[in-house]
């Protein structure tokens, strides 16, 4: 069974607070986890140092039996110097219609000179 490190949300509406655990990837994000490896706290200053709190020993061991991290909890743990920067994924961002309005004009003034070169080649 796959095993994941991941936040558990905790505190009150409009005040996060989460919980790093480790926990099967189908357990239910809140429900129930395998044990808790740290916590996260989004309301303190990004420099307060107790913003992000790692049990580093506990993490290392369960990334050494298989467990992975989602991609919010990579970066703590690279921001930690536990594990190497990865490579990020190139997220493509939507074509806007204006861009594609533009690339059919682009594509509109080179069938043109293409035919124009053709025709001064034929003659």
């Amino acid at each position: 069974m796959a095993v994941k490190i991941r936040l558990a949300r905790a505190g009150a509406k409009k005040k996060p607070y989460y919980k790093l655990v480790v926990a099967n990837a189908d357990a239910p994000r809140d429900g129930k986890f395998l044990e808790k490896v740290g916590t996260y706290d989004p309301m303190l200053p990004k420099d307060d140092e107790n913003r992000v709190v790692l049990v580093q020993d506990r993490i290392k061991y369960w990334m050494s039996v298989g467990a992975q991290p989602t991609e919010r909890v990579e970066k703590f743990l690279e921001k930690a110097k536990l594990i190497k920067a990865s490579v990020k994924r190139i997220i493509k961002k939507p074509i806007t219609q204006t861009e594609t309005a533009e690339a059919k004009t682009v594509k509109a003034t080179e069938t043109k000179e293409n035919k124009e070169v053709l025709s001064t080649e034929n003659n």
